[in-house]
């Protein structure tokens, strides 16, 4: 169950994808997300998505990845799909059986919210896929660095979303372990109702909590051993500089954007 999420993973390579400063792609996955929300029909939708598998075959990524980074939202998919096909009521009627009316308008908005989500877990995902969380970490303080006349703490905001992000595998993998170590003393995770299911999650939650205080604290000593003190004198090996590859990616994204709106003008 675990081992299906892919939040903070990265996959390595050397793709163009790969080879983008980390500022463009964050950037641009801005532009791809407000894209996403400004579609509003079927043959616009078809072309992000093309646009998305495009990025992803240019990544060389595989495909086994992204389909795990959507497989623990299917019931969320199959749920708001069918919430919205019984709840929009406008438009021709396409089928009616005693209270249950299906329209071409529900049809229609359950279609767009389906795939719209799975747009944006897929089209999100390549930035962490592609991107390391220290060139993520330079990259989003890089582009809050403006905000420090304001004394906005870009740095720490920056390198606490890093350490987020990348200690979801690390903890997913620690839930794992624990889990097949439940499961071999004769745990059953599976069976009964949701409450008797949750119930059975506690003896693998509370492990999993004392775990990763434990590695937070082990984290907080060594960034204290090595006088880690913020973004105050800090240097770095890799200087970000924007190249002809980034030009050209915000040039297609952006060239996307404006067919969108122009499309649907």
């Amino acid at each position: 169950m675990f081992k299906d999420i892919t939040l903070g993973q990265y996959f390595p390579g050397n793709s163009p994808i790969h080879r983008l400063d980390p500022r463009t792609k964050l950037l641009l996955m801005i532009a791809y997300i407000a894209a996403v929300f400004l579609v509003q029909d079927m043959w616009l939708f078809l072309a992000v998505g093309a646009f998305a598998v495009g990025v992803t075959l240019l990544a060389r990524v595989p495909a086994s990845y992204l389909w795990r980074s959507l497989k623990p939202l299917r019931l969320i998919l199959l749920f708001m799909f069918v919430l919205n096909l019984l709840m929009i009521q406008t438009g021709d009627t396409l089928f009616h059986w005693g209270f249950l009316r299906i329209t071409e308008g529900g049809l229609r908005q359950a279609f767009y919210i389906s795939f719209r989500l799975i747009l944006l877990v897929g089209g999100t995902s390549l930035v962490t896929l592609t991107t390391t969380p220290i060139a993520l970490t330079d990259g989003l303080e890089r582009l809050l660095s403006p905000l420090a006349v304001f004394r906005f703490p870009a740095h720490e905001l920056a390198m606490i979303m890093t350490i987020a992000l990348r200690f979801i595998p690390t903890l997913l993998e620690e839930a794992d372990k624990i889990m097949k170590a439940q499961l071999s003393r004769g745990a059953d995770l599976e069976s009964g109702n949701i409450f008797q299911r949750a119930k059975a999650m506690v003896p693998i939650l509370v492990p999993l909590f004392i775990s990763s205080f434990r590695r937070a604290d082990e984290l907080a000593m060594a960034m204290e051993s090595r006088c880690y003190h913020g973004s105050e004198g800090r240097t770095r090996m890799h200087v970000l500089r924007f190249s002809r590859r980034d030009g050209l990616a915000a040039a297609v994204t952006l060239g996307l954007i404006a067919l969108i709106l122009l499309a649907q003008a």
